[in-house]
């Protein structure tokens, strides 16, 4: 029974260093992608562009820099012309704990909703935070 246990060990950490050996090139082609047809941001009034950047002052994104998810919505805030804080849970830095421990989860992209009354949502679906992301900007 040990030696099983011992070789399923040995079989998981194969297959996690597989698919670190996949994730890699694949997240540095996307973010080359990314950066190649990076989308245009909106040219706005000083007045208008003032009012949207008000609205995503409480507004954080939690994200890792190669995730599909993450660089969807990246695209979509520049695409808006949305200022809005990154927080990469990779790396030293506490923004991972911070997601864990207020968010529930690591799971990205997440954002990070302040409300007027302190309140704190957060959303962490892809299409939920663009279709947020954009409502922003539609509302202006």
């Amino acid at each position: 029974m040990l030696a099983f246990l011992n070789l399923f060990d040995y079989q998981e950490l194969l297959f996690i260093m597989l698919m670190k050996a996949i994730r890699w090139p694949i997240g540095q082609l996307i973010l080359l992608l990314n950066f190649i047809f990076s989308p245009r941001s909106p040219k706005r009034a000083v007045d208008e562009q003032a009012k949207i950047d008000t609205k995503t002052q409480t507004l954080s994104l939690y994200q890792l820099p190669s995730c599909p998810f993450c660089v969807k919505v990246r695209r979509t805030m520049k695409r808006e012309g949305l200022k809005i804080e990154l927080r990469n849970i990779s790396g030293k830095n506490d923004f991972q704990q911070e997601l864990i421990r207020e968010g529930g989860k690591r799971k990205v992209p997440c954002l990070r909703i302040e409300q007027a009354d302190g309140q704190v949502q957060w959303l962490y679906e892809s299409n939920d935070v663009v279709s947020h992301l954009q409502s922003l900007t539609k509302a202006a």
